[in-house]
């Protein structure tokens, strides 16, 4: 009797099930659980409470990445004293624990999502989950990666185990080149303003086609991780020669020996031919222009060369109510262009496009240009690793001399949890992943884009369309 054919989705789960509790939940192994600063303190408190220890530490590595200050120079000290508090006690209870840190002043310290895939602590196949809802970054690798609360990181330290409600199966098909000047982060806004920040609620996504094929690995992170603001409980993409390669390079442990075996496994990671999905979608890749965001939520999101929505032109609803409170907050006019709307600040980096292959694109765009009078423009690399290599390849130095702040590693001004942050009324092009209210500082005004075209924005203090501007490789 053959058996089901199963999603890629359902194979990970699977494999992952030591206990089916119900027709909606399994006890589900965690490969790789990944903490930060913010979240892990009550679970820590939870454990010792209760007496309990955390048998798998070396499943658990922890980093310091959301109160970390990014400001140059070589010894970094957080003097905020709650995020202080934060920190000391994350490297006490790592230290209790025997887990891995990366802490303040690590030189590999960086942006979680970073970090782990660029030491080769994510492979196909894994389960990796984190207090933070951009964990599923590493589906570009074939993981099945989330996010989770407080109260699982605790269960999951004390138990390497979650108590998981199965999600659905979506696919997305994306096929098609993607057109000069527009990039993964152009396509994932452009998908989660059709289908909307909720089109996905409940699903785990599967990105495939001819255009997901063509991307690097590094795009691959993009797209995943804001999958997330589709409302995506996952994002998976089937491990290919090219993910299995980026894994290869970086995770040493894995020699000759054990090679054969790895790739074996991986060769089964995609969904089987007839697998039944609940919800499929498709998208041509050739329609996609480079893409704004006009509003707070990553979905109130047009191509640069469109025009801000009319309120009165939509039905009378949640929706319509939303866009005028994005109006008034953002100081836009409807039907007006975003293209040539001022900024005043730009900020470069985040762990949706903080690597290495976004930085050369922002070098591109900035080579022979000055950041724009009036402009204040940040580079926060996504890890130390990710800092000396742009370093070596004389990013670093092109973007200072052209205006730019090249800052320490962390996740700085994407969220106003450090002392990056924005001023009120402040308009920010950011290549960011959420453009929330109050997201980079009260009061402040968040315009999510590529990194190219965060870049055109510094060069010329606008918002501009960077297909205008001639790209100048290195």
């Amino acid at each position: 009797m053959t058996s089901p054919s199963r999603t890629l989705y359902r194979k990970l789960v699977d494999s992952h099930t030591v206990a089916v509790l119900d027709e909606q939940h399994v006890l589900l192994f965690c490969d790789l659980h990944l903490m930060n600063e913010y979240t892990s303190p009550q679970a820590f408190a939870g454990l010792h409470e209760k007496g309990r220890g955390v048998p798998m530490p070396g499943r658990n590595v922890a980093v310091v990445s959301h109160i970390i200050p990014t400001h140059p120079g070589l010894l970094r000290v957080i003097t905020d004293p709650p995020s202080a508090l934060q920190a000391s006690n994350l490297a006490r209870n790592c230290e209790r624990h025997h887990i891995p840190l990366f802490d303040t002043n690590d030189r590999l310290q960086g942006i979680e999502h970073v970090v782990a895939p660029e030491h080769g602590m994510i492979r196909p196949g894994m389960v990796v989950i984190c207090g933070d809802s951009h964990t599923t970054t590493y589906g570009a690798l074939g993981a099945l990666g989330f996010g989770i609360g407080t109260s699982e990181v605790e269960h999951v330290l004390a138990t390497q185990t979650l108590v998981y409600r199965l999600a659905q199966d979506m696919r997305v098909r994306v096929d098609g080149e993607l057109p000069a000047g527009t990039t993964a982060k152009d396509l994932i806004l452009s998908i989660i303003g059709q289908i909307g920040a909720q089109g996905a609620r409940g699903f785990v996504v599967e990105f495939c086609g001819s255009a997901i094929n063509a991307l690097s690995v590094e795009a691959r992170f993009t797209l995943c991780n804001m999958a997330v603001e589709a409302g995506a409980r996952g994002a998976l993409i089937a491990p290919d020669a090219r993910a299995i390669d980026y894994v290869l390079k970086r995770a040493t442990d894995i020699d000759a020996e054990l090679r054969p075996a790895a790739l074996e496994q991986w060769a089964a990671l995609h969904s089987d031919a007839d697998a039944v999905f609940a919800v499929e979608y498709r998208f041509d890749a050739t329609q996609v222009a480079p893409q704004v965001t006009w509003g707070t939520s990553p979905d109130q999101v047009i191509a640069i060369n469109g025009q801000v929505p009319h309120p009165e032109r939509q039905a009378d609803g949640p929706q319509r109510r939303s866009t005028e409170q994005a109006l008034r907050y953002t100081g836009l006019s409807a039907g007006a262009p975003l293209e040539g709307v001022p900024v005043q600040h730009v900020f470069i980096g985040s762990c949706t496009n903080g690597r290495i292959e976004d930085l050369r694109a922002v070098a591109a765009v900035v080579r022979g240009r000055q950041v724009a009078q009036g402009v204040r423009a940040m580079v926060v690399p996504g890890s130390g690793a990710v800092k000396r290599q742009a370093e070596a390849e004389g990013i670093a130095a092109l973007l200072t001399a052209a205006g730019f702040e090249w800052r320490n590693p962390g996740c700085s001004m994407c969220l106003a949890m450090n002392d990056d942050v924005l001023a009120p009324g402040q308009r920010c092009a950011s290549t960011t992943n959420r453009n929330f209210e109050g997201r980079q500082g009260r009061g402040a005004i968040t315009h999510l884009m590529s990194p190219a075209m965060a870049a055109a924005a510094a060069v010329t203090g606008t918002i501009t369309d960077v297909r205008r501007l001639e790209v100048l490789h290195g």
